[in-house]
């Protein structure tokens, strides 16, 4: 099956059914915040590597996770009640990002969060879609996750940690974030066995795409997430 070439179009996304095996569902286009949030609601994300075209992808089965669902062992729980990290919420979104382009990943080589991968982010963050999660120890940014934010979902984009449970002690603050705002899912896209220990699983990919479509439909809670000043606004998403 050919690979859909993009348009100059912001919405010319094929239907998510026109993947391949292996998820590829479009290549070319741009990285335009709008375009990315065009496909985020779509159920749809780019990763490819340096030098390669722009790669968008919409896997089946799905990774998700509800987050009243997360599971935290007892290790873990003597780590958040110890208070030896504090955490705070869109303070470093450009550190924390390149940090998680620094992370060594088993069968990967490189990273696909390149110069203009990290671009892109920055400018929806800078617009108040892209959140990040930072855990510090010491004063030092020891581990942290960022992801993007529409409607009541949150798509988890990376985590890093240079320091043990760093990024799982952000991580469970961004759940209880969450959780107060009433976010009902957090996509989580690829299967891992580190985010199943976390409470993740996989849901056909028609599944999703049905869940998706009522969360993204909901008011985003736009802006800066640490300081208080996001508010909820609608967005257009339909063309």
């Amino acid at each position: 099956m050919p690979i859909y070439m993009l348009s100059d179009d912001i919405y010319d996304f094929p239907n998510v059914n026109q993947a391949t095996q292996d998820g590829i569902i479009a290549i070319g286009g741009d990285l335009s915040p709008e375009r990315l949030i065009i496909a985020y609601s779509s159920g749809i994300f780019p990763w490819y590597n340096e030098g390669e075209p722009i790669l968008w992808w919409s896997l089946d089965p799905r990774m998700v996770m509800k987050p009243t669902e997360m599971k935290i062992t007892k290790s873990l729980w003597k780590t958040i009640e110890s208070n030896k990290f504090s955490c705070s919420f869109d303070t470093n979104f450009e550190k924390v990002i390149r940090l998680c382009a620094e992370v060594e990943r088993p069968e990967q080589e490189g990273t696909w969060i390149n110069e203009d991968m990290i671009a892109a982010y920055c400018a929806l963050h800078e617009l108040g879609f892209a959140h990040s999660v930072e855990a510090y120890q010491d004063n030092e940014l020891a581990g942290g996750l960022y992801g993007i934010a529409i409607g009541h979902v949150f798509c988890g984009e990376s985590m890093f940690h240079t320091r043990t449970d760093a990024s799982k002690v952000a991580f469970y603050n961004l759940i209880q974030f969450l959780k107060r705002h009433n976010f009902e899912l957090i996509d989580a896209q690829q299967d891992t066995n580190h985010l199943r220990r976390l409470g993740a699983y996989t849901i056909p990919r028609k599944d999703f795409i049905k869940i998706l479509k009522r969360l993204v439909k909901y008011p985003s809670l736009v802006g800066n997430w640490g300081d208080g000043t996001a508010k909820l606004k609608e967005v257009i998403i339909e063309k």
